[in-house]
C-alpha cells in the first residue's frame, strides 16, 4: 500500500490508535497525545474504522469526487484522433475549442505531444550470417591528438601548442563471430582506407576466414571509384547502408562504443600517443578474453576457433 509522504501514521499505528480507544478505553484527546497527533485526526481514524473496518484505515485517493470541468472523454478521444492525423496542437484548439494548455496536457496523457512520437522508431531487426568472413564490417572513429599541458599556479596553461590535430580509428569487424581488427591511421582518405582494407583481409585469411562481402557506410573513402576497383581486384562484394541509418551498421557502430567506454576514455591518458599504444592490446583482449553477450559470454576468438579446427 502507498503511504502519503507526509503521513504520521501507518497502517499498523492507525490499526494501534483505534484500539487504544475502542477496546482499551483511552478517550481521544489522550490517545492523541500518546500517538502525537491531533484529536482531529484520532477522530478521523476512529470514524472510518468504525464505518469501513479495517479498509478503512487505507489512504484514499485524493482525486475529486466530482470534476465539472473535466473534458469529455469523447473530446479526449477526438484530440488524440487529430494528432494521429499530424495536425499541430494550436490547430487542434481551435477545432475542438479548447484551451492549447489543455491540449497539450491531453496529447502528454497520450505520449503524443512531441512529433517523434508520430513516427515510432522501427522494430531491431536483428541478423548473423551463418560463417566468419561472410560479411566484414568496416567503419573509421575520428580521434583527436592531444599532448599534456600542465597549468600554473595562477592557472594560466604552461605549455600549450598548436593544436595537434587529428587522427582516424579504422576498424573491421567479422559478421559472425565479431573479432575486430583495428588500426589507428592519420586520415580517412581512399588510399588509406584501401591500406586498412588489405591489412584487414589478411588478418583474417591468417585465421582461414576468407572475407567474401562488406557492408560499409557511405562515407566518401568508401564511395570513391579507387575503393570500388580495389574491392573488384580482391573480389570482394562491396555494400552500403542506407543514408542516416546507423543501426544497419550496428556491431561496427557498437563496437565503437565499446572501445571508446573500455579503451580511449577508460583512463586519464596524459598524451594521445600514450592511449594509442594501448589500443592493440585492448583489441586482444577483447578478441581472446572479453565476454560477448551476443556469444554466450565468450570472446569472439571462440568462433573463429571452430573454424579453424574444422
Amino acid at each position: 500500500m502507498d503511504i502519503h509522504q507526509n503521513a504520521r501514521l501507518t497502517l499498523r499505528s492507525r490499526e494501534a490508535l483505534v484500539f487504544y480507544v475502542l477496546r482499551d478505553g483511552f478517550t481521544r484527546k489522550a490517545a492523541a497525545a500518546a500517538f502525537r497527533v491531533s484529536a482531529r485526526t484520532v477522530a478521523k481514524w476512529v470514524g472510518r474504522f468504525q464505518q469501513e473496518g479495517q479498509d478503512g484505515l487505507r489512504d484514499r485517493s485524493s482525486r475529486p469526487r466530482h470534476s465539472p470541468r473535466r473534458v469529455a472523454d469523447s473530446v479526449q478521444q477526438r484530440v488524440v484522433e487529430l494528432r494521429r492525423e499530424r495536425k499541430a496542437a494550436y490547430w487542434i484548439a481551435r477545432e475542438t475549442q479548447l484551451s492549447t494548455a489543455t491540449v497539450s496536457r491531453i496529447l502528454r496523457r497520450a505520449r503524443l505531444s512531441r512529433w517523434r512520437d508520430l513516427n515510432p522508431r522501427p522494430p531491431v531487426m536483428r541478423y548473423e550470417h551463418p560463417r566468419p568472413g561472410d560479411l566484414l564490417h568496416l567503419d573509421i572513429k575520428g580521434m583527436t591528438r592531444f599532448t599534456e599541458v600542465s597549468q600554473r599556479g595562477d592557472g594560466r596553461l604552461r605549455g600549450k601548442r598548436k593544436h595537434p590535430g587529428f587522427c582516424a580509428l579504422h576498424i573491421a569487424i567479422d559478421d559472425h563471430s565479431r573479432a575486430a581488427f583495428t588500426r589507428m591511421l592519420p586520415d580517412q582518405k581512399a588510399e588509406t582506407t584501401i591500406g586498412f582494407l588489405r591489412e584487414a583481409t589478411n588478418f583474417f585469411a591468417g585465421r582461414n576466414v576468407p572475407v567474401r562481402a562488406l557492408l560499409t557506410d557511405n562515407g566518401s573513402a568508401y564511395r570513391s571509384h579507387k575503393f570500388r576497383a580495389a574491392c573488384a581486384d580482391m573480389q570482394i562484394k562491396h555494400r552500403r547502408t542506407r543514408p542516416y541509418t546507423p543501426r544497419t551498421n550496428g556491431k561496427a557502430e557498437r563496437f565503437i562504443q565499446t572501445a571508446l567506454r573500455e579503451w580511449a576514455y577508460a583512463e586519464h591518458w596524459s598524451s594521445s600517443d600514450q592511449r594509442d599504444a594501448q589500443l592493440q592490446p585492448w583489441v586482444d583482449f577483447y578478441n581472446h578474453q572479453r565476454p560477448h553477450g551476443s556469444l554466450n559470454d565468450k570472446p569472439p576468438v571462440s568462433r573463429l576457433d571452430d573454424v579453424t579446427t574444422s
